[in-house]
């Protein structure tokens, strides 16, 4: 495999920043996340750093170097990752369950599978044109396909933020699955919350990112988001790559797999509470006991440990 990849999350003008990222390759497949947190207090980042770090640890354990089925790799994560906040929940005994967007793809023999639960999107780009994105589980976008309400009068609509499926509901997730899409070189994939494409459409990314550089376009997508999001913006994080067979960047900003080992999966990840760019109000102590029982919370669903 060989791809440029970047990522990163911004703040918005929220107080806290409650998305959580993450990308992983092993030698011959990669998994990108996006999750999209919502809960009072620092549990709406917990539910979605269950959701990333559950998908990431399983994929560190799976992809050796692919997955055998990446559509069941991408089910049973996210359906571990929802029995995990549940459980959460129900140990801190929360009147309400933290909840979480989630979108994730993997690329493998040059074939992308992807699923989502929320209104976090995949866009599919190819030659500055949007060929293929995820579709909001959201009543507004429901009312756009019926005819009811056009995509102008969704875009300013009061509950254009309402959800029907994430993980940590009471209920469990829809989670819709794509179909297998072969990539072809220089297509990008790019994942992101709505404090991106909410501001900032896919056709508009797609175009300024046809021949662009994808390290340098990204972060200026996300200055550009976070002007228009304004004083009271919402959290904004996009993970994106450019499918490469050959070098199209420098060298230095271009991954190559060729050389990593059958077993080897390399990881991005931010540890909870560690990275500035996700502002928290909690203490070191309290950064500390929420990273111990995100632990305990992802390892009780561990397959390993049931089973599968």
């Amino acid at each position: 495999m060989r791809f440029t990849i970047y990522q990163e999350s911004r703040q918005g003008g929220r107080k806290n920043n409650e998305d959580r990222i993450s990308y992983c390759y092993s030698r011959d497949a990669l998994l990108m996340v996006v999750a999209d947190g919502m809960g009072g207090h620092h549990y709406g980042e917990v539910a979605s750093q269950i959701a990333v770090q559950t998908l990431a640890e399983a994929f560190q354990r799976e992809a050796k170097p692919i997955l055998p089925d990446p559509f069941r790799f991408l089910q049973r994560g996210m359906t571990n990752a929802h029995s995990a906040i549940l459980d959460y929940a129900s140990r801190h005994r929360l009147p309400d369950t933290p909840r979480t967007t989630c979108v994730a793809c993997i690329v493998q023999d040059n074939i992308a599978y992807w699923a989502h639960a929320g209104d976090s999107r995949l866009f599919l780009m190819r030659e500055g044109k949007v060929i293929a994105q995820t579709k909001d589980h959201s009543r507004i976008r429901l009312m756009v396909e019926e005819g009811l309400i056009s995509e102008a009068q969704a875009a300013e609509h009061p509950d254009r933020n309402k959800i029907y499926s994430c993980l940590g509901s009471p209920h469990a997730p829809e989670i819709e699955f794509s179909r297998k899409t072969p990539l072809e070189k220089g297509d990008i994939i790019l994942i992101c919350t709505d404090g991106l494409w909410g501001v900032t459409s896919g056709e508009m990314m797609a175009a300024a990112l046809k021949n662009a550089n994808l390290l340098q376009v990204v972060p200026m997508l996300l200055e550009q988001a976070e002007i228009k999001g304004g004083e009271y913006g919402d959290n904004l994080s996009v993970v994106a790559v450019r499918w490469e067979d050959t070098y199209v960047e420098e060298a230095s900003s271009a991954i190559s797999t060729q050389t990593m080992a059958q077993n080897e999966v390399t990881t991005r990840l931010e540890e909870f509470g560690r990275n500035p760019a996700y502002k928290s109000d909690l203490t070191e102590d309290e950064i500390e006991k929420a990273i111990d029982e995100i632990r305990a919370a992802i390892e009780k669903f561990n397959p390993k440990k049931i089973g599968q």
